[in-house]
């Protein structure tokens, strides 16, 4: 489910950045999709997926329990999250990324939450 709420513009753009990022080069990449609950309080802009292994991503994952952090996020465990009222993770089509992952994190970290 997770990776079907990718466009394929997406998920390529995933793919070469998590290919980029294994060979050393490109490693403070734009995000490029962000996914949320929307019946909770968690968000992640996720930037890249291991090229070795497709439904694992990298990105700033943020539970919203005030400590969003850099890391990486099995697609299959978001497809089986619910929020509250049984929401699944869904992908924000309005998301236009405007820095560096690494920005977004500084941000975030000084936030205690993702701010876009």
């Amino acid at each position: 489910m997770a990776l079907a709420c990718f466009t394929k513009a997406q998920r390529r753009q995933l793919l070469l950045n998590g290919q980029r990022s294994a060979a050393g080069k490109d490693i403070d990449p734009l995000p490029v999709v962000k996914l949320f609950l929307p019946d909770g309080a968690a968000t992640w802009l996720l930037s890249e997926l291991d090229p070795t292994d497709p439904t694992r991503a990298f990105g700033l994952c943020d539970l919203g329990l005030g400590s969003p952090e850099l890391g990486y996020v099995d697609l299959n465990e978001l497809a089986q999250l619910r929020g509250y009222i049984g929401l699944p993770v869904s992908r924000d089509v309005y998301f236009q990324p405007d820095r560096k992952l690494s920005a977004y994190a500084a941000d975030a970290i000084a936030a205690g939450k993702i701010t876009v």
